[in-house]
């Protein structure tokens, strides 16, 4: 980019310089004073002269100032009707202002009075210059010094007296001060001021490398004050321009005042890296200094190419440069229907995609007249990454109110801010549209393309399907495809509600994670007769300092993870929760374990609560069990057991008594197993094996073999002991090892 914006910048100033020399140089210039000049030879050599003379010598003066002199060193009579001869003519034309030295000459000169034509035999030679000291002297001598004068040569050049006419069909060169040219034929038409230069029109720049300029023909009119080029080029190492037609307009001191080009306007640069730029039509401006650019205006179906590792495509409606200072151009601006389209190589992990900007107009800003530094929009502007075709990635699209783009010095794409209405759509081949909006947006760029990363501020939404989050700032990383949320961040994923100090969600995988001060609700819920602890359509809501979540169903809680639904409860250091299932796995520390409380009844079937902790728990609603593992303890008022493992199964929720608590979970039995102790006053069970009846308040303890100890009658031991809390009753059963069955009543 940075290198055909520089190329095209030397491209107008060279061009400029190369026209202005032949306006002010050929075209007008020459017209004007050839005219003046050859005017006034048949009014000098249209009488009858008798004799031959050496030394002829004509001139004509006005107020005492020489206007011009015609010189011969021979001149041959004729008689009237006849025709006349000058030989080693020289004619110098001062003007009436004194201003010129302009001199005509050549080796012979024929005058035919019938038909008034003046016809130089051989070659002309002619040279303009312009003379400012001519106004103190009116019949000076030659200047001191000439002042870049103009020189033509031609041969074959008609002039006749009748029309004021002049043409030649030969050829004609001409050289400048800074350039040199010819043409194939010249013809003037006095009546209308009109100067053609036939064919095979050239000028060649001063100097080695300089640019040439050839057209099929130039028209030169007085008025309006222009030149026409037929199909001109213009052509320099390395640099092309070219077009159908081109309009020069001149101020009235014949200095270059705009151009215009039209038809198949072409632009091209070659080398390294080569460009390419079509219009309809070109204008270009020039300031009266030193005829340095202001302007210049592409429009018209533009299009721009520029080659490389990185191409790029551009089209617009219209382009206009600015230039100031030295034809330093300083600022593009691109409008109607914009697009600017890079093809990026792949960086790191990213695959290849290509980068697309479009809008109504782009202002592009430029560093040092070469290096492009900036780019904005006026009103809104998107970005557009896509895949390459040999890739089926996502499409993003980064649209704003106003795009800004800045580049580095190498004129690569580092960053773009858009505010205000930001928006980001990314778009997967057979999934749904994932949107995020916010006031602000600002992505950077990887150094060999491609988005880096993009950060979104103010009021920020995301919407992937049934997935949506806000906060107040977002920063999305293509190459892992998370997107972070900070600033009172808020998810909602199907009747799911996250809130937490930042959330962070993987757009591909689903995959989310959220730290500080989490909490999850999970609404919308349906009652489940069947089910008991997270059966109730009440919220199910979850603490904790951290969560995941993988696969969008199940979560994972962790620090001090809190889970419950009514009077239902789970507290432990981690959480995993099935919301589809209603299930959860919680895992306990030796110094935090797994934490809940059930619900029995006593004796008058109020309810009591029951505390239960572990290592572990497991529970699935539809099943109705809570496995607790690892250093199990379940606590009621008046009694406590321990074992390795136990299992808690509950009653329907259906099932319930009017009179209980509905939202609690009700214990229905109780199975442990490994070290089984249960404890109450002045008594204590052990065993590997009970069952517990919640209806029935009926302990039943076997395998180790169990014993139970009472501090008043002491220890029973047998293969099953069955107790009563409420009676206080004991069954002991045996075996062969101990034969009676033994039913003892206990006073307490």
């Amino acid at each position: 980019m940075p290198v055909s914006i520089s190329r095209l910048r030397r491209w107008f100033a060279a061009g400029a310089i190369t026209i202005t020399l032949i306006v002010v140089g050929v075209y007008s210039y020459t017209r004007h004073r050839v005219e003046n000049a050859l005017k006034r030879v048949p009014e000098r050599i249209g009488f009858e002269i008798q004799q031959s003379a050496t030394g002829f010598t004509i001139s004509k003066s006005e107020q005492g100032r020489t206007i011009f002199k015609i010189e011969a060193s021979k001149a041959v009579q004729f008689k009237q009707g006849g025709h006349a001869e000058l030989h080693d003519v020289a004619i110098t034309v001062y003007g009436r202002d004194s201003d010129r030295y302009d001199r005509i000459y050549g080796s012979a000169f024929e005058y035919n009075q019938e038909s008034g034509d003046v016809t130089a035999r051989g070659e002309v030679q002619i040279d303009l210059e312009a003379n400012p000291e001519g106004v103190l002297n009116p019949d000076q001598t030659p200047p001191k010094e000439l002042q870049n004068p103009i020189h033509l040569k031609t041969t074959g050049l008609v002039f006749n007296q009748k029309t004021g006419n002049a043409y030649t069909r030969n050829k004609v060169d001409f050289k400048l001060p800074q350039a040199t040219g010819s043409a194939l034929g010249v013809n003037y038409i006095a009546k209308t001021n009109l100067l053609t230069l036939q064919s095979q029109v050239k000028l060649v720049s001063a100097g080695s490398g300089g640019p040439t300029l050839i057209a099929q023909r130039a028209v030169v009119t007085k008025d309006p004050h222009q030149i026409v080029l037929e199909h001109p080029q213009l052509e320099t190492i390395g640099r092309k321009c070219q077009s159908d037609e081109a309009t020069l307009f001149l101020r009235p001191d014949n200095t270059l005042a705009r151009v215009l080009a039209a038809g198949n306007v072409l632009v091209q640069v070659t080398g390294a890296q080569t460009a390419a730029a079509r219009a309809e039509q070109l204008e270009i401006t020039l300031s009266r200094q030193e005829s340095a650019l202001k302007t210049a205006v592409f429009s018209g179906a533009v299009t721009a190419e520029v080659s490389g590792d990185q191409p790029i495509h551009a089209n617009a409606g219209r382009v206009e440069l600015e230039f100031a200072g030295k034809n330093i151009l300083t600022k593009v601006r691109a409008e109607n229907a914009v697009k600017l389209a890079q093809q990026q190589k792949a960086s790191g992990d990213s695959p290849p995609q290509n980068l697309e900007l479009t809008a109504s107009l782009i202002d592009f800003f430029l560093a040092d007249g070469n290096r492009l530094a900036r780019a904005e929009t006026s009103g809104p502007g998107q970005i557009a990454l896509s895949p390459s075709p040999m890739s089926n990635g996502p499409r993003t699209l980064v649209t704003a109110g106003q795009l800004q783009a800045h580049f580095n010095d190498s004129g690569q794409l580092t960053s773009v801010h858009g505010a205000p209405d930001a928006r980001i759509v990314s778009k997967n081949p057979g999934q749904g549209d994932r949107v995020s909006t916010s006031e602000t947006v600002d992505a950077t760029f990887h150094p060999k393309g491609g988005i880096e990363s993009i950060v979104q501020q103010g009021n920020v939404a995301y919407v992937d399907g049934e997935r949506k989050a806000w906060g107040d700032h977002a920063r999305y990383t293509p190459a892992d495809q998370m997107l972070l949320l900070t600033g009172s961040p808020r998810a909602v994923e199907g009747g799911m509600t996250t809130t937490a100090e930042s959330i962070c969600l993987n757009r591909t995988t689903g995959e989310a994670l959220a730290e500080g001060k989490v909490k999850t609700t999970y609404s919308d819920l349906q009652p489940e007769p069947k089910g008991a602890l997270l059966a109730s359509s009440s919220p199910i809501h979850v603490t904790a300092s951290a969560m995941s979540v993988r696969n969008r169903d199940v979560a994972l809680y962790s620090g001090g993870s809190r889970l419950w639904q009514d009077a239902n409860i789970v507290e432990a250091p981690t959480i995993q929760f099935d919301r589809n299932r209603r299930s959860m796995i919680a895992h306990g520390t030796p110094d935090k374990p797994v934490s809940t409380i059930l619900i029995q009844s006593d004796k008058s079937g109020n309810p009591l609560p029951v505390e239960i902790t572990s290592s572990r728990l497991t529970y699935t609603d539809a099943e109705r069990t809570a496995h607790f593992d690892g250093n199990v303890v379940a606590k009621a008022a008046d009694l406590t057991v321990t074992a390795a493992q136990m299992d808690a199964f509950l009653q329907p929720r259906g099932k319930v008594a009017a009179n209980q608590l509905s939202s609690a979970g009700q214990l229905e039995k109780i199975i442990a197993s490994g070290q089984v102790v249960i404890t109450q006053p002045g008594r204590r069970a052990t065993g590997n094996q009970l069952e517990y009846t919640a209806a029935e308040d009926r302990f039943v303890m076997s395998g180790g073999p169990p014993s139970i100890f009472d501090a008043e009658h002491g220890k029973i031991t047998g293969v099953s002991l069955t107790f009563f809390r409420r009676d206080d009753r004991v069954l002991v059963e045996g075996d062969n090892t101990f034969p009676t069955v033994t039913h003892t009543r206990v006073a307490r």
